[in-house]
């Protein structure tokens, strides 16, 4: 028999994990965002820039798990990393740089928070934010294109993390 949200045996959790998003903001991706930081027990999903709709659009796709996720808007994500670096957090990037470490290879802290960042749709994380970063951390991929959706690379991130933190 198939399950469903109703009768999974799933335990309701919660992780020491910020996702911070810098200038997301196309609005099925932020649903989709609110989806999975549901899914992975997020602690809060912190959306950074202007131009953040959270209308129908959004909505649609999240499918009103912005109603139970914990989330906050801010115009400067300089001012949330600075914030979130003064209360200890490991501020971990991901994006593909010439310095970055391959996220399967990479050992999540579990004495520290977590802020994983990660980057705007085209323009992935910002040059500064990069720099205000612990880590710089990105996924192997073996095909002919050098990115993948941020959602999708999101995904793959908080599981490896909520793995490790298990």
């Amino acid at each position: 028999m198939q399950l469903n949200h109703y009768n999974t045996t799933f335990l309701k959790r919660s992780f020491p994990v910020v996702l911070v998003c810098d200038n997301v903001t196309n609005a099925p991706n932020l649903g989709s965002l609110f989806r999975i930081s549901d899914a992975f027990g997020v602690q809060e999903l912190i959306l950074c820039g202007t131009n953040i709709s959270l209308g129908r659009k959004m909505t649609k796709t999240s499918r009103a798990t912005e109603k139970v996720v914990n989330y906050s808007i801010s115009e400067s994500i300089t001012t949330v990393i600075t914030n979130l670096k003064s209360k200890k957090y490991q501020i971990i990037a991901l994006e593909i740089t010439d310095t970055s470490k391959a996220i399967h290879n990479f050992k999540f802290s579990t004495d520290k928070p977590i802020a994983l960042v990660i980057g705007d749709e085209n323009f992935g994380v910002a040059e500064n934010i990069l720099e205000l970063s612990n880590d710089i951390i990105h996924i192997d991929m073996f095909g002919n294109n050098s990115s993948m959706n941020v959602v999708q690379a999101t995904n793959i991130a908080l599981y490896e993390i909520t793995k490790q933190l298990l």
